[in-house]
């Protein structure tokens, strides 16, 4: 079971939540500072937590800043921040910095576990996403300038004749790439290969 790191620096309230989401199941890492869940986040970069919910007033590093690291060191990981009533301008800026949600104080509970479950999953998809865009770029990293021209010109729904026209080699060559390629690519077919294109090509936008 993924855990949750739930961060807040009153000891009170941490338990609180600590205890809520145990109760409804959930494996819970408590930190009492981001700071510290970023020391160990760097320590242990392979076991990431489903999502973090931290506040976002805290002595030194505040849930935004956390938040901002967060988004450079692990993308793929949701955090949902606690606001105190009424912090509006903060909460917007959070959601614009990449937050997944944030909950205001005093908090509805079922609201704060449906939002958690909602990011549980969405990490879980985005780190699917992640380490298929690794996987990809492994296999890319060994083809030759020449095939990834071809597997580009392939994706983009040129035929094997004006491939040759382009690159001004024989269509048997080109066929030869091609090959080659969705080989290396692990492509079983053309649609998959063009699948793969576009997962390359969103990792560039």
């Amino acid at each position: 079971m993924t855990a949750i790191a739930l961060i807040e620096d009153d000891a009170a309230i941490l338990r609180s939540l600590q205890m809520l989401l145990e109760n409804r199941g959930m494996m819970v890492r408590c930190f009492r500072s981001a700071e510290s869940f970023l020391a160990e986040l760097q320590r242990q970069p392979q076991e990431q937590p489903g999502c973090v919910v931290s506040d976002i007033r805290m002595p030194g590093m505040s849930g935004l800043d956390l938040l901002h690291e967060v988004m450079k060191t692990a993308p793929a990981l949701p955090v949902v921040l606690i606001t105190g009533h009424g912090d509006i301008a903060m909460a917007v800026m959070a959601i614009k910095a990449g937050a997944f949600d944030f909950i205001e104080k005093p908090f509805d509970e079922e609201r704060l576990i449906a939002s958690i479950a909602s990011a549980v999953e969405r990490g879980a998809r985005e780190r699917i996403r992640q380490n298929e865009r690794t996987e990809l770029e492994a296999r890319v990293s060994e083809l030759s300038p020449r095939q990834r021209e071809v597997m580009e010109l392939v994706a983009e729904g040129l035929s094997t004749k004006e491939i040759a026209i382009r690159l001004d080699i024989s269509p048997r060559t080109v066929e030869n790439y091609r090959a080659w390629v969705m080989e290396k690519m692990g492509a079983n077919n053309l649609a998959a290969l063009v699948r793969k294109v576009v997962v390359l090509q969103q990792r560039d936008t």
